[in-house]
């Protein structure tokens, strides 16, 4: 009896997977549903050797020459966020992905933006981001969609293609900022009180905000990468991550907001509760190797001295 009872309880607070297949019942909440659970209940990627998050070991990562910058294309337009959701296990901004695209920075192509998405804690009292570094997990992380343009913007035929460079996630930690610190996020979130339950949405987000303005003072050029999965059911193992090195600033306000605001639905509809910790646990690395921009070697103390005994030559012939 106490089986089944765990069981039911833990049906109704399921939702069910925003992925490819939706017979796939998970959850964040519920020890029988949750993320520890997702290799079984999703044996079929959730298992895999090459699954995200990660925890990123700085000292272990590997230089690569070949990631250089990006060329973001929309992400100045003010139309190109169309649409805010709750949908049940976060909040999802849909990107206008004829106008939007980034490509460069190793890249195998051009990609289309199709979607926002945010992982998040508990306010103040947990911090909720999917990635860390050294094992540091930051208040909550932005994560941007981008599909390869042979798909034309389809994220089902991307994953249905079993293809491991079909869809690039852009992956942007946010952290406190000053007090006073003011920014486009304070719009966004104000839109959250429009969608507090799931399958809410609203498109009053047209023209008020852009993507530049929601990354602001981040700067683009400075990232890690490497191969890995979705983070959630079916966990597909077709993503090439970017996770930027510099973290979004917010106020306070931005953070409560995200998690007191939104809530997810019990499958029957008798019962809701806050969207909170939606993040899954960091996953093995499993041999893979992080990469990132080559660090420029000091000057050794030899060549310091060098460069000191031809400056003084120099100089002496000045006077």
């Amino acid at each position: 009896m106490i089986v089944l009872l765990v069981t039911f309880l833990a049906a109704l607070l399921c939702p069910s997977v925003h992925g490819q297949d939706s017979s796939v019942v998970w959850c964040y909440h519920v020890p029988s549903c949750n993320f520890t659970t997702w290799p079984k209940s999703a044996p079929q990627s959730c298992n895999g050797s090459s699954q995200s998050p990660i925890n990123i070991v700085t000292a272990s990562v590997q230089g690569n020459p070949n990631l250089t910058s990006f060329n973001f294309t929309g992400f100045n337009d003010n139309s190109t966020l169309m649409s805010i959701a709750n949908t049940d296990d976060s909040v999802v901004v849909k990107l206008n992905s004829s106008k939007m695209t980034v490509q460069g920075g190793d890249l195998p192509g051009l990609y289309n933006s199709v979607q926002l998405k945010l992982h998040w804690g508990n306010g103040n009292s947990s911090n909720g981001s999917e990635h860390t570094v050294d094992g540091k997990q930051y208040p909550m992380e932005l994560q941007i969609l981008n599909v390869h343009s042979k798909y034309n913007g389809n994220l089902t035929a991307a994953l249905a293609a079993n293809d491991s460079t079909g869809l690039a996630v852009f992956s942007f930690f946010m952290e406190l900022g000053a007090k006073n610190l003011t920014n486009k996020w304070d719009n966004l979130t104000s839109l959250l009180t429009l969608i507090p339950y799931s399958g809410n949405s609203t498109t009053n987000i047209m023209n008020q905000v852009t993507m530049d303005s929601l990354l602001e003072g981040v700067n683009r050029t400075k990232y890690y990468r490497y191969r890995g999965s979705l983070t959630i059911p079916n966990c597909n193992e077709a993503v090439i991550w970017t996770v930027f090195k510099d973290t979004i600033k917010v106020n306070q306000d931005v953070i409560n907001s995200i998690s007191t605001k939104l809530k997810f639905k019990a499958v029957d509809g008798s019962s809701e509760a806050l969207i909170t910790n939606n993040f899954r646990g960091v996953q093995p690395l499993n041999g893979r190797v992080v990469t990132s921009q080559p660090v420029a070697a000091a000057p050794s103390s030899a060549t310091t001295s060098t460069i000191s005994i031809i400056t003084v030559l120099l100089l002496s012939r000045l006077f």
